[in-house]
């Protein structure tokens, strides 16, 4: 057994000062408690954040999408895919694993210690079916477990190229021709993660576009329900106005009628809503993922989060593309678009509990924990992986804050240079803003990206 003595640890009822956390020899915890002897950690220990969205291949062109001059071509999300498409074309296994062991001790470095991957990359570079159907999908959980990060691995059903259209050329890896297909795809994803601690699986549909709408019909239907289902839904107005002429109905309106959504649904994005859909999708029990700055750097839009908050709303956020790894970033970016159009300072507030930093925490990281397919009632629980962000107690800041005022301290203040390390399942994953891998994920990360060329 090892303790750890955090000069405090946040629980839902607020702080616990001067914590002992013990843990098993599979860094699962065995109590909590004060004032015991153990190694003495000179910081606050937070819940591990929750990355409810992402995509790890697009890694690899993050930063890349902002050299707008002499292309004569309208920079919108359309364009911004087809240069995403263009990347997803290009990577081998191996090039997918290095990008994504990058990626994911970044995710830790800056605090999140659990991912859930909307995996679409799923075939060769021809669109054929590796021998291994989940050969892909294997090689993002590689890259979780040579990280420490844990990961619910979601494989996409993604059948055509829009709302009654064949799919393009440059969509053949995502291809799964019927709902037979993606569920072959769906068993070898639950064989690829059963091998592997701290991996878990969910289903997903890419966006109504994607799918036929029987078919979308018979997998929601027949799901299991005790698993997560993602799906990217109302993300941009052409999809609006693509739904309509195609179902007559708005996307969200159209999956609330049809697909008996619940709490185990993840709609991502969700930006563009009316108020019948943002009523129903709370009264649904029906979780959003919001992607604060892969939204705002794809010009989405904003979610409209005050009604669906004063709705009881759930919600959780995500780094979807990574031009973004900072989960207090995503929290500021949330809060800061919405003042701006409420004129109001109280985002996060809630009637019970004034203290906005720490209802954003507990809001992201319970919906976020329901993405991965997880328990969520205890930040944490006896018998759970002990998963921590330990932010630094001798920062600036935090050093002269009292203990009332350090969730709005590290939310609304905090970047990586204030995190003294991370913890996942019990052990030291990332101590004074490096990986315990860093020479070796940096090294694999830069021969692929010599091979692609995509930065040069």
């Amino acid at each position: 057994m090892k303790t750890f003595c955090f000069k405090g640890l946040l629980t839902e009822n607020g702080w616990l000062e001067n914590a002992a956390v013990s843990i098993d020899a599979n860094g699962k915890i065995e109590s909590i408690a004060q004032n015991r002897l153990g190694e003495q950690v000179n910081g606050f220990a937070l819940p591990g954040f929750q990355n409810a969205h992402s995509h790890a291949f697009q890694y690899a062109m993050a930063g890349l999408a902002e050299l707008h001059e002499g292309t004569g071509v309208p920079d919108d999300f359309w364009s911004w895919r087809t240069a995403m498409y263009n990347l997803a074309l290009t990577i081998s296994p191996d090039q997918l694993e290095d990008i994504a062991a990058m990626l994911y001790a970044e995710m830790l470095r800056h605090g999140y210690t659990s991912v859930a991957e909307f995996h679409y990359l799923h075939h060769d570079k021809d669109g054929k079916p590796f021998a291994n159907l989940s050969e892909m999908g294997e090689r993002l959980v590689a890259a979780a477990k040579k990280t420490g990060i844990k990961i619910t691995l979601v494989p996409m059903f993604y059948q055509q190229g829009g709302f009654g259209q064949p799919p393009v050329e440059k969509q053949q890896r995502f291809i799964s021709s019927t709902l037979e297909d993606y569920l072959e795809l769906l068993e070898a994803t639950k064989r690829s993660v059963a091998a592997c601690e701290g991996a878990n699986w969910g289903t997903g549909i890419h966006s109504l576009r994607a799918v036929k709408p029987e078919d979308v019909v018979r997998l929601t239907n027949g799901m299991d329900q005790n698993q997560p289902f993602h799906i990217h839904v109302s993300e941009q107005l052409k999809e609006i106005e693509d739904c309509l002429a195609f179902h007559g109905k708005r996307p969200v309106q159209w999956l609330l009628d049809n697909c008996g959504v619940n709490s185990n649904y993840h709609l991502v994005h969700a930006t563009h809503l009316d108020g019948a859909e943002v009523a129903e999708i709370a009264k649904s029990g029906a979780n959003v993922v919001i992607c604060p700055s892969t939204e705002g750097n794809l010009g989405d839009g904003l979610f409209r989060f005050e009604d669906y908050k004063n709705l009881g709303g759930k919600w959780s956020i995500g780094t979807d593309s990574h031009v973004g790894l900072n989960p207090f970033e995503e929290l500021r970016i949330l809060d800061y678009g919405q003042r701006l159009i409420s004129h109001k300072r109280t985002t996060f507030y809630e009637p019970a509990k004034g203290d906005s930093g720490f209802n954003a925490i507990r809001s992201a990281w319970q919906s976020g924990r329901k993405a991965m397919g997880a328990q969520n009632e205890t930040f944490f629980k006896v018998g759970d992986a002990f998963d921590a962000v330990v932010m630094d107690a001798d920062s600036a800041l935090a050093a002269t804050a009292s203990v009332k005022n350090l969730c709005n301290t590290f939310v609304y203040s905090a970047d990586v240079s204030n995190i003294l390390g991370t913890i996942a399942s019990g052990k030291w994953v990332v101590r004074h803003g490096k990986h315990e891998a860093h020479a070796q994920n940096v090294e694999g990360f830069k021969r692929t990206m010599r091979e692609l060329g995509t930065r040069q």
